[in-house]
């Protein structure tokens, strides 16, 4: 770090000397890696929903079946991808997905040069790129635990929640604006840059990964076990149902969003990025959060926390009226407020399960049993998001949010009641 001030290269080095996660050269780069995901996630999140909303003029059920396609994938692939990743090295299909990642993302903008971008090509786009979150989100899971091991899990996603809340402070503004100066397409080139960046700072990964213990299994007795391992294990079960039905209702909301704020509330995408602003700031305070309310209460209860607050948010954004009193920048600003608490809720609902999950299985279940879960998620978030497209195609934006909102009421009533998630103690110092 030469190009540092002296004192600042101190601070820097002490920093690194004190924290042994950040001691780990392997982690770091791995975090790099992934604060580029974050970065170019943030343009694209806002840049292809704008796509498919303003310049191909999408229905709510078009917004529907891209919420789908987001989704679809882990149902029908998640499954086999969790054996496959039990026998295969995780690090060479996390550096293929990204670079394949990059060029779809990096196809829209071509699509739309040669005048040939439409709805059916974002749905081919979005599936194809949320089949390589498939293997690649599973992967890293695994491949983080291999950098840190279990019992730094809480600590080192609490590291990738600081730097993501920076991303969602910087990154929506830059979408905002690159959305209005250069179009949408456009504006998810800088997306497609930070996967092929990613990809290359990962390869020099140094981890010494150990080679999968060979099965003579098949496959599908395999995909059994995980089910079956899942089922006897009260904590996991309660997980996966819980979990399934919530991402029900996230894709339900996620797929009438951008069209509550553009034609409810008639946001600009600048006034979008700026919300999408305090969303970062929402995930900063869940980094703050998470390790206190673990620390003190448990991972189980600290997800019941993110659940009862994601449900808030559901509740809250369609309640939102066209003209807070009488002044339409008051509802955008009471948009943003919602989205800042709904974003630390869904970390504080993210950042637990994920260590409970991993605490609750043994190494040689854990690509099966994070793919299997994955699947359930995968098979209800296509019927939430259809459905709500449905239901804002014929009764309206609003009543399609609100149907929502009752479900994730219920789903999360019957959460809080769940002992197994109750009963979880607070990791010891």
């Amino acid at each position: 770090m030469p190009f540092l001030p002296p004192a600042l290269r101190r601070y820097v080095g002490d920093k690194l000397a004190s924290d042994p996660l950040l001691r780990n050269p392997d982690f770091r780069r791995y975090w790099l890696s992934s604060v580029l995901n974050s970065f170019g996630a943030q343009i694209s999140a806002l840049a292809v929903p704008l796509c498919s909303a303003l310049l191909l003029h999408a229905t709510p059920g078009q917004m529907g079946i891209i919420a789908a396609c987001q989704a679809l994938p882990y149902a029908l692939f998640a499954l086999p991808a969790g054996v496959w990743l039990d026998r295969r090295r995780k690090l060479p299909i996390l550096l293929a997905s990204r670079l394949l990642q990059g060029a779809l993302l990096a196809s829209i903008p071509l699509g739309w040069w040669l005048g040939m971008l439409s709805m059916h090509w974002l749905y081919a786009v979005t599936f194809l790129f949320a089949t390589c979150g498939v293997l690649s989100g599973a992967a890293e899971q695994i491949f983080l635990n291999l950098l840190v091991g279990r019992q730094q899990l809480i600590e080192a996603q609490s590291k990738f929640a600081t730097t993501d809340s920076i991303s969602r402070l910087v990154a929506p503004g830059l979408a905002g604006l690159l959305v209005q100066w250069l179009t949408a397409p456009f504006a998810i080139l800088f997306d497609a840059a930070s996967f092929f960046i990613s990809a290359w700072n990962l390869r020099k990964t140094q981890l010494a990964e150990p080679a999968p213990v060979p099965s003579d299994k098949h496959p599908l007795r395999d995909i059994a076990s995980g089910f079956a391992f899942i089922w006897h294990e009260p904590l996991l079960r309660t997980l996966a149902w819980g979990a399934a039905l919530w991402h029900f209702f996230l894709f339900g909301y996620s797929a009438l969003l951008i069209l509550l704020a553009t034609r409810e509330l008639g946001m600009t995408a600048g006034m979008l990025g700026a919300a999408q602003m305090l969303g970062g700031l929402g995930v900063f305070l869940s980094a703050v959060l998470v390790k206190r309310l673990n620390r003190r209460y448990g991972a189980g209860k600290t997800f019941l926390v993110g659940t009862c607050g994601t449900v808030a948010g559901f509740a809250l954004m369609p309640a939102i009226p066209a003209s807070l009193f009488g002044n339409p920048v008051y509802s955008a600003a009471a948009f943003g407020l919602v989205v800042f608490m709904y974003d630390c809720a869904v970390m504080l609902f993210f950042i637990p399960f994920m260590a409970l999950r991993m605490k609750a299985t043994p190494d040689a279940y854990t690509g099966r049993v994070i793919s299997t879960m994955r699947f359930l998620t995968g098979v209800t978030g296509p019927a939430g998001a259809l459905a709500a497209g449905y239901l804002g195609d014929h009764y309206g934006i609003r009543t399609g949010m609100a149907c929502v909102a009752a479900g994730g009421i219920v789903l999360a009533a019957a959460l809080v009641m769940s002992r197994p998630l109750r009963s979880v103690a607070p990791d010891q110092p």
